[in-house]
């Protein structure tokens, strides 16, 4: 039984299937039978006339986008209208985005595990072979990079993980940009007027919370003039 927000994404291969709806309201009819029942809502739909061979298709990103600002899980009525390519799917992991297929509920869980282990595998193999690469060189006498003392990789690790963090916040406030140029058009303008519109849109805070503070819009509008 379907629970929470989703965020419908449709795909046609063609200009004439998007004109002629043809194969639209199968894929309608799909996703509105799975959410069948339980208690859910769909906060937005993306409906996307491009070929499965290509990933960069700008609905789908929107579709995405809108997935982490309401905290929603991307649903499609067949897992092939995303894509058919690995690596693509595996991106979606990456983006911290949860979909579900109506054809085939447990492929947002099982099929990526698996493709997950395939590349890790991959991962496992090329750094094998860049390793025995390297000590080859070395046999012949190769100079390789000097040593780097445990103190500089901690640094380094924590100035990466920093970074990490500061490119999550900007990723965020990326994604709020439009909902917040889409407040400051309908008139508001004060920090509590668009911390209210946050809350009622249900948009979740960084740290998940249900209520937008004056303070918190603050500090993500700073972040957005600094971007």
């Amino acid at each position: 039984m379907a629970e929470g927000s989703f965020v419908a994404y449709y795909r046609v291969s063609t200009a004439r299937q998007g004109r002629s709806g043809l194969g639209l309201e199968a894929q309608h009819d799909a996703v509105a039978s799975f959410l069948n029942g339980g208690t859910w809502q769909i906060v937005a739909e993306f409906t996307e006339i491009e070929s499965g061979k290509r990933n960069d298709r700008p609905e789908l990103e929107r579709a995405m986008q809108c997935c982490r600002v309401y905290g929603a899980k991307l649903v499609i009525a067949k897992l092939d209208r995303l894509s058919r390519d690995a690596h693509f799917l595996l991106g979606l992991e990456k983006a911290g985005i949860d979909f579900v297929a109506a054809d085939m509920p447990s492929a947002n869980r099982l099929t990526v595990g698996i493709m997950a282990m395939v590349a890790d595998e991959e991962r496992r193999m090329i750094s094998a072979r860049t390793k025995a690469a390297l000590a080859a060189a070395k046999r012949r006498g190769v100079k390789l990079g000097g040593f780097r003392t445990g103190a500089a990789i901690t640094r380094k690790a924590q100035e990466a993980g920093r970074a990490a963090l500061s490119n999550r916040a900007d990723q965020r406030a990326s994604d709020l940009r439009p909902l917040i140029a889409g407040f400051r058009a309908d008139g508001m303008t004060s920090l509590a007027d668009i911390a209210r519109a946050l809350t009622e849109k249900r948009v979740p805070t960084a740290r998940g919370n249900g209520a937008w503070s004056a303070v918190q819009v603050a500090r993500l509008l700073d972040r957005l003039d600094r971007m």
